[in-house]
């Protein structure tokens, strides 16, 4: 196991302290590591999505109004 240090203000590790009192510190910092670690993923598989997304709709062929009208009432014939 892997021993890792931070700095962080006091105000903080004294809310800490005073929220998680007599809990295991080390498994509540590791278990909001994951947590941390999981939304980021997330964060840029997202990003990749919305970019492959967009890449799509540029790609996507458009049409004028009046071809718009001519096909659905080609269809209606």
């Amino acid at each position: 196991m892997a021993t890792v240090n931070f700095s962080v203000p006091d105000e903080v590790k004294a809310e800490f302290d005073e929220t998680f009192g007599d809990q295991n510190k080390s498994s509540i910092i590791a278990e909001l590591m994951r947590r941390a670690v999981r939304e980021r993923q997330l964060q840029i598989r997202r990003e990749r999505l919305f970019r492959q997304l967009g890449a799509a709709r540029v790609q996507r062929a458009s049409f004028s109004s009046e071809e718009l009208r001519l096909a659905r009432t080609a269809d209606r014939s």
